[in-house]
């Protein structure tokens, strides 16, 4: 456990951003604008090989994939007096797992979520249970081909419980973090026998959900 893991609010010391940084984080007062403001940011499609960017790199590159967001999302509910949450999506060995950070009010969950489809983003604090949350996930969750690829979900993950330096301000890969989260306790959705008895979206589902807000630079 960090100095830090008790912490109920970040201060710009703790995380050891600088004013600028730290600014920008403290502009995004609830979750609706954090959701905006990694809406916003275009697609890390890692031209150069797998990333996992810290807080400060999203910043500083102006891009992010789901983790990137997710980081950056639970960083900012942390700066607001929110705890810095993650859930961590598995899914089939060909498809991408994904990340949300989660937030709650009135003991309901909700989520932010980066992604460059509209189907696996916000979630209203609305849900009882982390599972009747991911379950809001799984329809959606497919590959290019509209089949259903989700199969677990973890805890709810407490970054304070990691020195800032290794996902706020690391200039290297947070991959350390990175892998913890995906190591950590998962619980399944569906079994193997309901998995082969999936129904794949249809045409009109597929087209949907393949389309992109931040298409591909040419």
């Amino acid at each position: 456990m960090t100095p830090l893991a008790r912490r109920r609010r970040a201060r710009r010391a703790d995380l050891g951003l600088d004013a600028r940084e730290y600014a920008r984080l403290r502009a995004l007062a609830t979750p609706s604008a954090i959701q905006a403001f990694v809406d916003a940011i275009p697609a890390n499609r890692e031209p150069d090989g797998d990333t996992v960017h810290s807080v400060r790199s999203v910043l500083h590159h102006g891009r992010a994939h789901c983790i990137e967001g997710a980081m950056l999302a639970a960083c900012a509910l942390w700066v607001h007096g929110e705890p810095p949450l993650l859930m961590h999506f598995d899914c089939a060995d060909h498809d991408n797992p994904h990340v949300v950070a989660l937030f709650r009010r009135d003991r309901q969950w909700g989520a932010i979520s980066k992604a460059n489809h509209v189907a696996l983003r916000f979630r209203d604090p609305v849900h009882r249970t982390l599972r009747e949350l991911a379950l809001t996930y799984f329809h959606e969750y497919c590959d290019h081909d509209g089949r259903k690829t989700m199969r677990s979900y973890s805890n709810a993950f407490d970054l304070r419980r990691f020195d800032p330096r290794l996902w706020v301000t690391s200039d290297e890969a947070c991959w350390f973090v990175h892998d913890k989260l995906s190591d950590s306790r998962h619980h399944a959705i569906v079994t193997a026998r309901q998995v082969r008895a999936l129904r794949p979206l249809d045409a009109f589902e597929l087209r949907i959900a393949n389309i992109e807000q931040h298409k591909r630079r040419r």
